[in-house]
């Protein structure tokens, strides 16, 4: 099985790929955790990528495209894999694309989660973290016992600058500019699958999976 998890941000897709990775057994591949293994690994595409990031300038796609390359071509993803933010878009896109034919290979599906951005909005504004500890609350589906208390070690909980109303607003207006395309790439070459990510965690699993099962022999 080999996957792509697309969707906006506060889709939920972080938990579903974990998820979906352990149902099908095959590798969770985030962008994330590849740049922070050529980081501290200090390979030559790490120490490539951290001379962009210490002049605070974005990553080229070339750079990020060179370190999805070398993981694909890794031993433990013969059997598949569940490519989590790659790519962003059309031109990544296109780029997986002529990497998984060197391998002679393909995708099997790329799964959306679909979601209204004024639930993205209220899901993300309402997170509430703890200074101390880190654990994360929400206003409305997961209060703390004393308003603007941690439950787990009495530290102040505060809203994280990121998870304000007018920056959810830029980061989703970024991912329609620069990222929603690939819905209409991946619907062109057959390969999209969208459910909407609304319910219970469990409950968008299983939406998943059985979407995937009707598409997928």
């Amino acid at each position: 099985m080999r996957l792509i998890l697309v969707g906006p941000p506060g889709a939920g897709k972080g938990t579903q790929a974990v998820l979906l990775a352990s149902h099908y057994n095959i590798p969770h591949i985030s962008t994330g955790d590849i740049f922070r293994a050529n980081l501290k690994g200090g390979t030559e595409l790490g120490t490539l990528a951290k001379s962009y990031m210490d002049k605070g300038e974005l990553v080229p796609d070339t750079v990020t495209n060179e370190m999805v390359k070398d993981r694909l071509n890794q031993d433990d993803l013969a059997n598949g894999f569940l490519l989590d933010g790659f790519p962003r878009n059309v031109f990544q896109a296109e780029v997986l694309r002529a990497i998984l034919a060197e391998k002679h290979t393909s995708l099997d599906a790329v799964l959306e989660l679909s979601i209204d951005d004024q639930e993205i909005i209220s899901r993300i504004s309402g997170r509430r973290t703890c200074r101390n500890c880190g654990a994360t609350f929400h206003t409305v589906n997961a209060p703390s016992k004393v308003e603007g208390v941690c439950d787990n070690c009495q530290g102040e909980l505060y809203q994280r600058e990121d998870d304000k109303a007018e920056v959810i607003q830029r980061r989703l207006e970024v991912y329609s500019e620069q990222t929603k395309p690939i819905i209409a790439f991946y619907r062109g070459e057959g390969l999209l699958i969208s459910i909407m990510a609304l319910g219970e965690v469990s409950e968008i699993s299983q939406r998943s999976i059985a979407a995937l099962s009707a598409v997928i022999s």
